[in-house]
């Protein structure tokens, strides 16, 4: 497994913190936060509303790039997947949205039903 550094994995979960104060300010209650589905890969936030199920991949950054260019074909495979996995683990038939939550300078965005 890759490790990642404690740079990194604060900025996150600052990124995590925003975008959870983001949701609960918008109704969405969090299920939970850093879901890891051995062997497919991890969901940032797991949040309910509405009777539905939002599997949601944070990305933030300050710097010039966009953060959103991070939401890639690849990360979103390996969300649905982990999604899948999240439902049939916990036994759950309820209509889901693979979602990107992006916060940039700031401004936090969310981009709900992502498809590749």
């Amino acid at each position: 497994m890759q490790q990642i550094n404690n740079t990194t994995r604060s900025i996150g979960n600052f990124g995590e913190d925003i975008a959870t104060r983001y949701l609960e300010a918008r109704d969405f209650k969090i299920v939970e936060r850093n879901y890891y589905a051995k062997k497919l890969g991890e969901i940032d936030i797991i949040a309910h509303k509405e009777n539905t199920l939002h599997f949601i991949e944070v990305k933030s950054g300050d710097t010039g790039y966009d953060p959103v260019y991070n939401v890639t074909p690849s990360k979103i495979r390996k969300v649905i997947n982990s999604a899948y996995y999240f439902m049939k683990e916990r036994k759950l038939d309820l209509p889901f949205s693979i979602d990107a939550l992006i916060i940039r300078k700031g401004e936090v965005e969310l981009i709900e039903n992502i498809t590749l």
